[in-house]
């Protein structure tokens, strides 16, 4: 099983939609959420909000099939997939629908018990 871990800008201003996207999928959307990931073959994900002097950022780390979560992430076609691509747009400014030319994040550290 593979993870990723990668951090995602939140737009100015946007921190609070960012916790109110994070509350959604916690609470009254976290069966949609469930489905969706379990579609996506992941089984655990983090997401924390990081304040930095250039910026926020949503630092998300999951473990599962990445090549697969994103694929799902990016041509899902159903009503929640809609909303969550939404949502990391607003929040973000990053169009999950876009093939990311950039590198992957690089693991320089994998330590387990």
């Amino acid at each position: 099983m593979a993870v990723f871990n990668g951090m995602f800008p939140i737009l100015p201003g946007k921190e609070e939609a960012a916790r109110e996207f994070a509350k959604q999928v916690t609470g009254p959307r976290n069966g949609d959420f469930a489905a969706f990931q379990k579609d996506s073959s992941t089984t655990r994900e983090t997401w924390t909000i990081q304040g930095t002097p250039a910026g926020s950022f949503m630092l998300v780390w999951f473990e599962g099939d990445v090549e697969k979560a994103f694929e799902h992430l990016a041509t899902a076609k159903d009503e929640f997939s809609d909303w969550f691509r939404a949502q990391i747009l607003n929040v973000t400014g990053v169009d999950m629908t876009q093939p990311d030319d950039s590198p992957p994040p690089e693991t320089v550290v994998n330590w387990r018990a």
